[in-house]
């Protein structure tokens, strides 16, 4: 059985930034844009992971699990905070909102 090539690996994880940045440049709502932003930092541990993998080093896994856990504190307080917009603005939609204006 032969083993995947890096490329095939490195060509998921562009597709899947990619979309992560369009997602964010293109939507306006805050749940679709946060969920651009955790694919975005999905891409860079699939990217981290296929090099640890093919050089045979773990210290990029290790990164991995880093990344993991700024991101899952990042999903508490993001979700927190739209939440919290959402129940004071009665919306979402990241035009609509202005939490500078008094």
């Amino acid at each position: 059985m032969n083993p995947i090539p890096i490329e095939y690996y490195l060509i998921l994880s562009a597709f899947m930034f990619t979309v992560g940045v369009i997602g964010v440049l293109i939507r306006r709502n805050a749940i679709v844009v946060f969920m651009s932003i955790e694919l975005m930092l999905n891409s860079a541990n699939l990217t981290l992971v296929t090099f640890s993998s093919f050089m045979g080093n773990p210290i990029g896994q290790i990164f991995v699990f880093f990344v993991m856990t700024v991101a899952a504190a990042e999903a508490a307080v993001g979700l927190a905070i739209i939440i919290a917009i959402f129940r004071n603005k009665k919306t979402v939609n990241i035009d609509e909102i202005n939490i500078f204006k008094w």
